[in-house]
């Protein structure tokens, strides 16, 4: 009996033992689930911090360079500097962030020489933040820059500054860059003897150039760029600026193959401004030279400016008309534009578009998006134009109020007809998409 009573004191005593022992185990056990749960943000791998980094915006990035060392040193690398947008405007004027003059200061002074791929977006039409750009230019003298884009979301901006001031400005990065390839420089007072100085440094890098409404540039200083910098592959510009001496420059063996050609044709002043003809000659050669170019126009012409064009074929790919163009002009589109590819028409007038369109279906065999907007055409010619033009049409936005019901089709009936030619569910726009 003793020795029963002892066996069951033993564990009694044992049985306590374990049960004083159990929270511990358990502390132990949440102790190391805390630690799991809680990673130690300090001593994440600087690569993984510095792809965070990219995706911040400016001022948050600063403020979380000053949690740790650790994120301070990724703050300072060159890898995140690479590609920068200053983003400029003044507080009074606008309700949008800019980049804090401080921190300007400071990417100049520690990455300048960093900086590869730099933008400029200036999001009031204040001349001090076109200024404040310039600035900021002059003082990238230890930059390499591949690419620099000026961006100017409200006009004038940029065309208010001293010509000199925004030429001298702009040299600077043209002298010390060496290595430029993209150049986008819209809506600014850039000149030829500034062209000349980008050409006489980056002529065997620049492969883009994006100059629309720079109305300092004569014909003359593009093709000083189109002779010298033959590996050029896309390239943006005014109509005024097109001439046939460049087509032929671009078309010469020495050049590349160009692969994007954009064209603004714009009329400020209806009746005031004379457009020129470029020769048919001209196009079949820089076509036979470069036979996959992208050849974008876009029309912002009154209607009585449109006689110089679409008189004889012309390679344009990607047609936009932004203001009100006659059926005359769309049929000869039709008649003269075999490698359309895309065709925008925002406004035409309330006389149908049922032959000129069926003409383009005819015609244009590459056709395969189109976008009408306040036109008219009748549900009749419109299904016609899609079952010509079948299931190479990838994209059709066409607003509602466009199509007009007739006897053979309601605007109910052409949703179902339409979708069964293109060979998916397809409805007319509610409002434009292009």
């Amino acid at each position: 009996m003793k020795r029963g009573r002892k066996t069951n004191e033993a564990n009694s005593s044992s049985s306590e033992e374990k049960t004083e022992k159990e929270p511990k185990r358990h502390k132990v056990i949440d102790e190391k689930t805390i630690a799991v749960r809680s990673p130690d943000w300090a001593n994440l791998l600087q690569d993984i911090i510095l792809q965070v980094f990219q995706y911040l915006p400016l001022l948050d990035r600063a403020h979380a360079s000053q949690v740790c060392r650790s994120w301070n040193q990724v703050f300072h690398m060159p890898d995140l500097w690479r590609c920068f947008e200053f983003e400029l405007n003044q507080p009074a004027t606008s309700y949008l962030r800019a980049t804090h003059p401080e921190l300007i200061k400071q990417i100049i002074k520690r990455h300048s020489n960093h900086l590869q791929y730099v933008s400029f977006k200036v999001v009031d039409s204040s001349k001090e933040s076109a200024e404040a750009a310039c600035d900021i230019l002059s003082q990238l003298v230890n930059c390499s820059l591949k690419t620099l884009g000026l961006i100017s979301t409200a006009r004038p901006s940029f065309m208010d500054l001293p010509k000199s001031h925004f030429i001298s400005a702009l040299t600077v990065v043209f002298v010390n860059s060496k290595s430029l390839s993209s150049l986008k420089i819209d809506d600014t007072p850039v000149d030829d003897p500034s062209l000349k100085v980008l050409v006489a440094n980056n002529s065997d890098t620049l492969k883009l150039l994006k100059m629309s409404s720079c109305p300092h540039v004569s014909p003359a200083g593009i093709l000083c760029v189109a002779d010298q910098c033959h590996g050029l592959r896309e390239l943006a510009l005014n109509y005024h600026l097109l001439s046939d001496e460049l087509l032929l420059a671009l078309s010469s063996e020495k050049h590349v193959r160009l692969e994007h050609l954009r064209i603004d044709v714009v009329s400020e002043n209806p009746g005031q401004t004379q457009f020129h003809t470029i020769q048919k000659s001209s196009w079949d050669a820089f076509i036979k030279h470069s036979p996959k170019v992208n050849l974008v126009m876009y029309f912002f012409l009154y209607e009585e400016e449109f006689d110089p064009f679409f008189r004889y074929e012309i390679p344009v790919t990607h047609l936009y008309f932004g203001r009100s163009v006659s059926k005359d002009v769309l049929g000869r589109v039709g008649m003269t534009c075999p490698r359309l590819v895309e065709l925008v028409v925002c406004a035409n007038g309330l006389r149908p578009l049922d032959e000129e369109l069926i003409r383009i279906a005819e015609r244009c065999k590459y056709l395969s998006a189109v976008g009408l907007g306040e036109c008219e055409v009748s549900c009749s010619a419109f299904v016609e134009f899609v079952k010509m033009c079948g299931g190479r049409l990838s994209q059709l936005s066409i607003m509602e109020e466009v199509l007009i019901p007739d006897q053979k089709y309601s605007l109910e009936q052409i949703h179902w007809e339409v979708s069964k030619h293109l060979g998916r569910v397809w409805f007319p726009d509610m409002m434009p998409t292009w």
